[in-house]
Order: structure tokens, then sequence, then C-alpha cells
């Protein structure tokens, strides 16, 4: 509309302004950030609340720092690993996928995605599942993605094995587990 000649340079105030005029923003609290990082944590990972606080309970009773074990545990759910291995292109897909058991670990048929994947797991399709159009659409794309370093995959045969335990700098989640105990243990 009617700006005028000072909007066409860097000084604008109309481009300037973030917020409404005469509102200023506040300082988060330390309690907010917490809350922050906590609820960063469960959307990333797509876990309710509940399953939070026991994978929190869980993570307190390992030998080790919390905040560490917690994202670790978080790391090895099984909708994640299905996920890390690139059969998944998000998260919830990848639950999706778990859900409706296409997967199996083990030779076993598991469709529960909070599973927590161990040392020397393998993850697999069904033999039912091998003749699906999303099948072949993974296994002709597959060639593009490289899993995690914890994580091993066979890419003719779509099998991964879980080699090791995620340790802390292999979790791509910037996420400050810190913060999350601090803001349970209040």
């Amino acid at each position: 509309m009617f700006k005028g000649s000072r909007c066409y340079s860097p000084k604008c105030s109309v481009e300037k302004r973030r917020g409404a005029p005469g509102r200023r923003r506040r300082r988060i609290s330390d309690r907010g950030l917490q809350l922050m990082q906590k609820q960063k944590a469960r959307y990333t990972y797509g876990v309710l609340e509940k399953q939070f606080r026991r994978f929190f309970a869980q993570a307190e009773k390992q030998q080790g720092i919390t905040g560490d074990n917690l994202l670790v545990l978080l790391e090895r759910r099984f909708d994640n690993v299905v996920y890390r291995l690139g059969f998944a292109d998000s998260r919830s897909q990848a639950r999706q996928l778990v859900q409706h058991g296409h997967l199996l670990v083990n030779g076993r048929k598991t469709n529960i995605p909070s599973y927590i994947v161990k040392e020397g797991d393998t993850i697999s399709w069904r033999e039912s599942s091998r003749e699906t159009e999303y099948y072949k659409q993974v296994l002709a794309n597959i060639q593009a993605i490289s899993p995690v370093s914890w994580l091993s995959l066979d890419r003719q045969n779509l099998v991964g094995r879980a080699t090791s335990l995620p340790s802390l700098n292999e979790i791509d989640a910037k996420l400050d587990g810190k913060t999350i105990v601090e803001y349970y243990s209040r």
C-alpha cells in the first residue's frame, strides 16, 4: 500500500516489526526451556507423555548418566531403527510399518513400535510384505540411503542388523538430555 520510499530500504519499520506494537517479548524461564527440550524429544520420537515417563524411569535405573541413557533408549526404539535403516521416510511412517506387521525382529513378527532393539538383533521384512509395491519402491531407493554407524544394512535382501548400541555422538537429534533430567527432578 502506501509505505513510502523508506520501506524500500533496510530501515522499513513495517517489515522490521516482529510482533504487535508495544508488546515486549519475555525471557523464557529455565523451567520453560527444560519443558521445551522435553517436548522436542517427545515430538521427535513420536512418544506420548506416559511412555516418555516410562523411558525416563528406565533410564534412571541404568548405570551412567540418566540423560544420555534416555536418548540412547529412545534411539533404540523399533520404529526409530526402521526409520534409521531407511525403510521409511519418517518416524511416523516407520511406526505404521511396524504396527501393520510388515517387519520381523530375529525372524519373529513384532508389531510394537516401542520394542527396544538389542545389540545383534536383525530386522527384516515379512515374506508376504516383500510382494507389496512399497517394498519394491524401498528396494529401488535404498542405494542412496546410508544407515547410522551402529546399524548395518544388507541392501540386496533389505535386512538390517544392530551391530552395537548407539553412542551419544551418533544420535542425530540435537537434544540435551541434561535439561530433560532437570525438568523431571524438581
